[in-house]
C-alpha cells in the first residue's frame, strides 16, 4: 500500500492566456489532515478538481493510491470521498431520505450505511426532519455524511465551512479531526488561516496558481518563529545586528529587535551582541501564527470572508 495518498507532479491548467495553476506538485500522505491554503483565486479549487478527474490538467500527472487518474475505476472512485461545492439537497425531504436517494448512483449503499454515515456527522436525532428546517451548519454535515457513504479512505473537502456561521463552522470543523482519527487521509481546501492551523497537520500554501511552501505546519511555523531581543542599549544593539547575516530580517517594535526566522539562533545572536559589548536582558524565540508565514511567503494576508 503506497504511502502518499496522493501524488500530483507538474500540474498546468489553463484558461486561454490565463494561468489558473502552475507547475504544481502536491504529495499528501496517508492518515493525514492536509490543508490547501492560499486567497479565493489561487488555484486551490482548480488543483482540486484535477486530482478528483472533474478538470483535465494541461500537463502533469496524478496519482491517487499509486494509480493514474486516467485510470480511474469505479474500485478507485469507491475510495474517494468529497465536497467541492456547496450540497444541494432536495428541500422537502429528510436528511435520511435525501441520503437514500444516493442509493441509486452509489452501489453498496443500504439503510446500514446510511444510518453509519448520518452518525457519524452527528445528525442522526435530525435525519427525520426535512432537509429546508436544517441549519447551515447541519446541511453542510449531510453533505459530508454523503461523501462518507462508502466509508472512503480520502475524503476531499473544499472550503467546507464556507458561509457558516461560527457555530455551523464549528460544527464542521470538529468533525475533520474525528475523520482523520478513524483512519481516513482527509484533504482540506481552505482560504481560513486559523480553520488550517487548527486542524491540519500538514499544509500547501498557494499563491497565484503555484506553490510557495509546503511541509508540516508545525515545522512551517517553528522554522520562521523569531527572535525577541531586548537589551539596555538597544541602538547599539540594533547597529550591531545590522551588520550581520540577520540585517534582512530585522524590524523594531515596542522597545524590542525582532529577527524573522531566527528563533534558533539565539546562541549565535548572543555570541555577536557579546562581540560589541551588548549584553541582552531578553532574548527569546516568539512562536509565529500560520499568519505570519503566510504573509512572509506570500506578502499578503487571507481574508476571513
Amino acid at each position: 500500500m503506497p504511502d502518499n495518498v496522493i501524488d500530483a507532479q507538474g500540474l498546468e491548467k489553463r484558461y486561454g492566456t490565463t494561468v489558473a495553476v502552475g507547475s504544481v506538485d502536491l504529495v499528501v500522505e496517508r492518515g493525514r489532515v492536509h490543508g490547501i491554503l492560499g486567497p479565493n483565486g489561487s488555484g486551490k479549487s482548480t488543483t482540486v478538481r484535477m486530482l478528483l478527474g472533474l478538470a483535465k490538467p494541461d500537463a502533469g500527472r496524478v496519482e491517487l493510491f499509486g494509480q493514474p487518474i486516467s485510470s480511474l475505476s469505479v474500485d478507485l472512485l469507491r475510495r474517494v470521498g468529497s465536497v467541492v461545492e456547496t450540497p444541494s439537497f432536495v428541500p422537502y425531504l429528510s436528511g435520511r431520505d435525501n441520503l437514500k436517494l444516493l442509493e441509486i448512483y452509489t452501489p453498496g449503499v443500504d439503510a446500514e450505511s446510511i444510518a453509519t454515515a448520518l452518525d457519524r456527522v452527528h445528525l442522526m436525532e435530525a435525519a427525520g426532519r426535512r432537509f429546508k428546517t436544517y441549519s447551515l451548519g447541519m446541511k453542510q454535515r449531510l453533505g459530508i455524511a454523503a461523501a462518507l457513504l462508502n466509508d472512503p479512505e480520502l475524503v476531499i473537502l473544499d472550503e467546507p465551512t464556507n458561509g457558516l456561521d461560527p457555530q455551523g463552522t464549528r460544527e464542521v470543523r470538529e468533525l475533520i479531526p474525528e475523520l482523520a482519527a478513524e483512519g481516513r487521509t482527509v484533504l482540506l481546501c481552505s482560504h481560513l488561516l486559523a480553520e488550517v492551523e487548527l486542524v491540519c497537520d500538514a499544509v500547501t500554501i498557494f499563491q497565484r496558481g503555484r506553490v510557495v511552501a509546503h511541509g508540516l505546519t508545525r515545522d512551517l511555523i517553528g522554522g520562521k518563529s523569531r527572535l525577541e531581543v531586548r537589551t539596555p542599549d538597544l541602538d547599539t544593539a540594533e547597529a550591531a545586528l545590522r551588520t550581520s547575516r540577520w540585517a534582512s530580517s530585522l524590524h523594531r517594535e515596542a522597545g524590542a529587535v525582532f529577527i524573522d526566522g531566527a528563533g534558533n539562533d539565539g546562541t549565535a545572536v548572543n555570541e555577536l551582541l557579546v562581540g560589541h559589548g551588548q549584553f541582552a536582558s531578553v532574548l527569546r524565540p516568539v512562536n509565529q501564527s500560520l499568519e505570519d508565514v503566510f504573509f512572509e511567503l506570500t506578502g499578503q494576508v487571507t481574508s476571513d470572508g
